[in-house]
């Protein structure tokens, strides 16, 4: 019966993934999400049902449009990939309850956010208000401890990012502050702070790694927002296992 519950969870999480792809293209763009088809870029085909089956359209499309044979971005296929896994795994970890659904509104938030990031740099302030409401919500019913832990680690992580801003005059912007605020909201002051190493460790590295290789160049800004979503999630995963290791390893 797990196997069979976290096959469906799968499934779901794909199909809200795809949902999911089409707010993070569509918000930046002041665009509706419930009206209007979805339509090849490129040609401005609209499509059937046939061609917006996530993922299996994009395998048996070969990854083209069927009209006007312009490649489909990966990202569809990858970000719908990502939350169907990242569904199924909150239920392996938390079973139902409090903490399946936190994670569900978590993965969610991160998808839209990395997809929006990746397509525009930008992270939509209509995207964080409106999961800082779904997320007060939460807290509401299911408050971290003690009951100030979410005020406070939002305000530090709005002014440490801001503070970063100022001294740094580059590499963050706005959005990642206001993001960084949202997840010290959700998370709290210990977990922003671990979620924060990660991001800029993760960023420093690949960032590195892209620029030794020749992909970007030093004049091409790199969206951090990715960076940030990935280390949150690792956060709501394993945390609190990343704060015992750390302790017990080096104190």
């Amino acid at each position: 019966m797990h196997i069979c519950f976290t096959s469906l969870i799968f499934i779901y999480g794909v199909v809200f993934g795809s949902f999911f792809n089409v707010a993070g293209l569509r918000i930046p763009k002041k665009e509706s999400i419930i009206k209007g088809g979805s339509h090849c870029p490129g040609c401005n085909h609209k499509l059937s049902w046939a061609e917006m089956i996530p993922v299996l359209s994009f395998i048996i499309q070969k990854g083209r449009c069927r009209h006007c044979r312009q490649k489909i971005s990966l990202i569809y296929p990858f970000m719908e990939l990502f939350s169907g896994l990242l569904f199924s795994y909150s239920y392996i970890v938390f079973d139902w309850g409090w903490g399946f659904l936190y994670a569900l509104i978590l993965v969610a938030l991160f998808h839209i956010i990395i997809v929006s990031d990746l397509a525009y740099m930008i992270i939509p302030d209509r995207v964080l208000l409106f999961f800082f409401f779904i997320l007060l919500l939460y807290r509401s019913f299911h408050p971290l401890m003690p009951y100030w832990a979410s005020i406070a680690g939002g305000l530090i992580g709005l002014a440490g990012i801001a503070l970063i801003i100022l001294i740094s005059r580059s590499g963050m912007g706005g959005g990642d502050m206001k993001l960084f605020g949202l997840i010290g909201f959700a998370m709290g002051v210990k977990m922003l702070l671990v979620t924060f190493f990660l991001a800029t460790l993760l960023g420093a590295i690949l960032g590195g790694v892209l620029l030794a290789t020749g992909t970007i160049s030093r004049a091409k800004p790199i969206p951090f927002g990715p960076f940030i979503a990935v280390s949150a999630l690792i956060v709501v995963f394993s945390g609190p296992l990343l704060i015992d290791w750390y302790v017990t390893s080096f104190f």
